[in-house]
């Protein structure tokens, strides 16, 4: 009689094993299959691959997406970098509920992907595109139908990918961003963050905690003011929309058969790479110049840093050193003040500086409608004006930017720039053609 029990337990086990839900090179996991270790999911092309991976301890599990052909392991999202899985018996699966949960050996949820849209979807599947977006998605509906329940593109790590969204709903939030790792080999949320600073005129900053380390600066309806676009903008085309309720920033390559990423690396230094099919690696390329100017108000207030002048910062025209011994000692952080005041009734008008990164603009006011012209009537209604710009440059320019009180983190551009119309009483006005510098009577 035991051994007739043995023997149907045998049976029992390998039916029940040949005919587990098992994944093999296909896109789809549906609600009766899991994910365990060393299967994956494949998108259609071939592209990406997703599974459970490590760095080499087993007892560290994470879940996560990369390039399928591209050695050594490039990983671009991963979805418990906070919480890997202690062993090596992880599993993923789509539960009833329609969101992908981790779990580890004793069934305990890990991580879930909280999907919040399935109430009403009879039936949910997961696909893996070759976009790289893991979707939660309607199993009904156009594979092409972008109307997700869930996806990995809005919980972006550090990696920025072509079709991805970094999206701020200005209403109620929530703000997308990418997150540096804690280390090369740690995916858990580090100090660093790259993300559009929604405050006054939208800007894009790296950011150490809730320090500005770098400003990437404005849209200026061709790309962000501070970036130097001599070379990424041959291959990529950068798309920016910004109305009242939500900003939304992406970009795609002109090349389909590109394949390329931006990376948030732990030191909070950003960097774009193409894949080179003739080398075999990643080549990067940089957007941004690498010097003392691009440390986020390197020369304090009211003052220009200048890469190519000795030194690097100077005082606005009209301003002087706010602490002349420690300015002259290249001690800059006292910045610069008025040497005269605004008599803001009359007789104020304006210098304008040709080529420039134009200032902060977390404490601007912007009207994406008004002119030029509007906006300096605008300005020299406002006693604390300090300086307007264009906010748009396309066709001529368009659109109107005001700063109040102080300029902060101001510089010449490396390549074009923009104009920037600084305010001065009367008395400071004159012709500074030697600085590129044109003086402007209200």
């Amino acid at each position: 009689m035991k051994k007739h029990n043995k023997v149907l337990i045998l049976m029992v086990c390998t039916f029940l094993l040949c005919f587990k839900p098992t994944l093999s090179k296909q896109n789809t996991l549906t609600p009766n299959q899991f994910m365990q270790y060393h299967e994956t999911l494949v998108s259609s092309a071939g592209m990406y691959e997703a599974g459970f991976f490590n760095f080499g301890d087993s007892q560290r599990q994470y879940f996560g997406i990369w390039y399928k052909n591209i050695s050594p392991r490039t990983i671009v999202w991963v979805a418990n970098r906070n919480t890997p899985v202690q062993n090596s018996t992880a599993m993923l699966k789509l539960n009833n509920q329609g969101s992908l949960v981790i779990l580890d050996g004793s069934k305990g949820v890990i991580w879930n992907s909280n999907s919040s849209r399935t109430a009403a979807v009879k039936s949910v599947i997961v696909q893996l595109l070759d976009s790289g977006n893991l979707v939660v998605k309607d199993a009904s509906r156009s594979f092409k139908n972008e109307d997700f329940l869930w996806e990995s593109f809005n919980y972006p790590g550090d990696t920025f990918l072509a079709g991805m969204k970094l999206r701020s709903n200005l209403v109620t939030g929530p703000y997308r961003y990418l997150t540096s790792w804690r280390s090369s080999e740690d995916p858990a949320d580090g100090e660093f963050s790259y993300r559009i600073d929604t405050h006054g005129f939208p800007q894009q900053v790296i950011a150490k905690g809730k320090t500005i380390l770098y400003r990437g600066g404005s849209w200026n309806g061709y790309h962000f003011n501070g970036v130097s676009w001599q070379i990424v903008h041959r291959v990529l085309n950068y798309s920016f929309m910004l109305t009242d309720k939500e900003v939304t920033y992406q970009y795609a390559t002109f090349n389909s058969s590109m394949i390329t990423r931006f990376v948030l690396d732990p030191y909070g230094i950003p960097n774009r790479f193409i894949w080179s099919d003739q080398k075999q690696n990643w080549v990067a390329i940089s957007s941004r110049a690498v010097d003392q100017c691009e440390d986020y108000a390197f020369c304090s207030i009211n003052s220009n840093c200048n890469i190519n002048d000795f030194p690097v910062c100077e005082c606005l025209e009209g301003f002087m050193p706010k602490f002349q011994t420690k300015w002259k000692s290249s001690n800059w952080s006292g910045g610069c003040r008025r040497r005269t005041k605004l008599n803001c009734l009359n007789g104020d008008g304006f210098l304008k500086y040709t080529s420039m990164k134009l200032p902060d603009t977390s404490t601007s006011w912007y009207d994406k409608n008004l002119s030029l012209e509007e906006c300096k009537t605008m300005c020299l209604k406002n006693c604390s004006c300090i300086a307007y710009a264009n906010s748009d440059i396309r066709d001529g320019g368009s659109g109107c930017l005001l700063w109040f009180n102080n300029i902060v983190d101001m510089r010449k551009h490396p390549d074009v720039g923009q104009d920037i119309y600084i305010r001065l009483a009367s008395s400071e006005l004159g012709i500074f053609i030697s600085k590129d510098i044109f003086y402007l009577f209200s």
